[in-house]
């Protein structure tokens, strides 16, 4: 792999191909390398962990979307699928509620 460094002499990039930008070429089981590539794996993994939540939001209101609708019936949904919806619109329910109690004070449960 060639590498690409930073100022500090950090890798910042990795190629397959050398180029102006990545002209060191470094073994596949140098420390750095492998060290950089675990990193960018959490990264990533972070990332999609992070739009995970967000997607299942948006996946949510699709299906109430297309239940009012009348596109789909909920019953029409895997029942693992009902439950995990009722349920999330349960937690949300209690939120909610817990949001309009709280009057600026702490609120301790």
């Amino acid at each position: 792999m060639y590498v690409k460094r930073d100022p500090a002499g950090e890798i910042i990039a990795i190629s397959k191909l050398a180029d102006t930008s990545f002209s060191e070429l470094v073994a596949d089981d140098d420390v750095e390398l492998l060290a950089f590539i675990q990193n960018a794996k959490s990264i990533g993994q972070r990332a999609l962990e992070q739009t995970d939540q967000t997607m299942a939001r948006v996946m949510e209101d699709v299906v109430n979307l297309l239940v009012e609708q009348g596109v789909i019936r909920f019953t029409d949904l895997p029942d693992a699928a009902q439950h995990k919806l009722l349920n999330r619109r349960e937690l949300r329910g209690k939120r909610q509620g817990i949001d309009l109690l709280d009057d600026g004070d702490n609120l301790h449960l």
